[in-house]
């Protein structure tokens, strides 16, 4: 008999037939043996309805009532599933994320989990019943309920998969698992059977939106074997666990992406100690995360400084920069906010030369420019224009066959 933690998203849960469906799915698990925790978010829609009448009353809501009307959204689903498995004759009980005591910092509308009681739930997990619990959400040392902003509720069953040592953590959502790509892109792309902490974690940071970055960091620290699934279809998913032989023989596993992108460059900065920090020291002060950089040194003894930024922070990036040039004596600030980042991930390039320069061959050949790259040990991500987005990211799926399985790789 295994412990499963599943986790059911706001779609998943949208209406009461989809939670009635959710119960079915349930009671299944629990009628094969295995002992079952389910975290749930708020019904899809529900909090950004309640974000709106937060600021019906104040624009900048206080972040500890905002978490406090926040909160009620997964409660009303724990609820309402714990009702459709009783109705179903599987014995439930939820639970919202203070009364098991999910222990969390203080920090409202962005708390991070720092410690789980799980007796309660083990207590329950023992008399034969599922437990449900609201995703999202926990308590601080106050006793003031706290909400652990974008994706919590992937972290929360992760949390608890990890504190109930489960033998898997279950997320379900719109899609039915990782794909090699994202599929309204390159209709080719194949659903992986398995991926590796680290090659999901990348993904996850360079654009693709199956899973919270969070929750893989808090899986890949705790090893909790994590399975994407569809609420809507039956399936295997992908599962996402530490590196083994069988994941070796994929040089690529996926194609990330994101058009979120922004560029800056200023030009003729007095090439001397401190450059770097007094460039990026103002957008680091202005709370502008940077993302990848490039340093050219002039033959007169300057240097041009390229970076890029998350599109949204353009504007303000921009004007940070104007300032920042007045005050180096540099000769021009320009940007583009018009830019896409392409991505190639997979473990197999440790141990394989060659990944980059056919990646760059393919791209010149379809007379796409590479404006910036960067590397890591299982990553080459590059910068181009907006428009050849599509265009490349089908090529690089093309070039590296990525819609055929890798030869002598072995399913689940």
């Amino acid at each position: 008999m295994a412990l499963i933690v599943q986790k059911y998203g706001g779609t998943s849960v949208g209406t009461v037939e989809r939670i009635q469906a959710v119960a079915d799915k349930v009671a299944r698990f629990r009628q094969q043996g295995h002992d079952v925790v389910v975290v749930v978010s708020a019904m899809s829609g529900e909090t950004n309805r309640l974000v709106d009448l937060a600021k019906q009353i104040r624009e900048q809501p206080v972040g500890r009532e905002l978490d406090v009307l926040l909160s009620t959204g997964e409660q009303v689903t724990i609820a309402l599933l714990a009702m459709a498995l009783e109705q179903k004759g599987c014995p439930a009980r939820s639970y919202t994320g203070a009364q098991v005591h999910i222990l969390t910092d203080s920090a409202h509308n962005k708390a991070r989990i720092r410690d789980i009681d799980d007796q309660r739930i083990r207590n329950s997990l023992a008399r034969g019943r599922v437990v449900v619990v609201a995703g999202f959400q926990g308590v601080d040392e106050h006793g003031d309920i706290t909400t652990l902003g974008r994706g919590g509720s992937d972290t929360t069953a992760v949390a608890l998969a990890a504190a109930l040592k489960a033998d898997e953590c279950q997320i379900y959502t719109d899609v039915d698992g990782v794909y090699t790509t994202d599929p309204r892109v390159v209709a080719e792309a194949r659903k992986l059977d398995r991926i590796t902490f680290e090659e999901m974690l990348e993904m996850a940071s360079l654009g693709s939106k199956v899973l919270q970055i969070r929750s893989v960091e808090f899986a890949g620290k705790y090893n909790v074997p994590l399975r994407v699934l569809s609420s809507f279809s039956e399936g295997e998913g992908t599962l996402i666990s530490i590196e083994d032989e069988k994941m070796e023989q994929a040089l690529i596993s996926g194609i990330a992406f994101s058009r979120d992108e922004a560029q800056l460059t200023i030009t003729g900065v007095p090439d001397q100690p401190g450059v770097a920090y007094n460039i990026l020291g103002p957008i680091a002060d202005a709370n502008i995360e940077v993302d990848m950089i490039v340093q050219n040194v002039g033959a007169d003894g300057t240097t041009d400084f390229t970076f890029t930024v998350h599109r949204n922070d353009y504007a303000r990036a921009l004007e940070v920069m104007q300032d920042t040039a007045r005050r180096v004596e540099a000769r021009e600030v320009s940007g583009d906010n018009h830019i896409a980042k392409i991505s190639l991930v997979g473990v197999g390039m440790r141990s394989h030369a060659g990944i980059a320069s056919k990646m760059f061959e393919t791209l010149a050949k379809e007379g796409i420019n590479i404006r910036m790259i960067s590397t890591s040990e299982i990553k080459v991500s590059v910068v181009v224009d907006e428009k050849y987005l599509e265009l490349g990211v089908r090529s690089l799926h093309d070039a590296f066959e990525l819609d055929q399985e890798p030869a002598g790789k072995s399913g689940n």
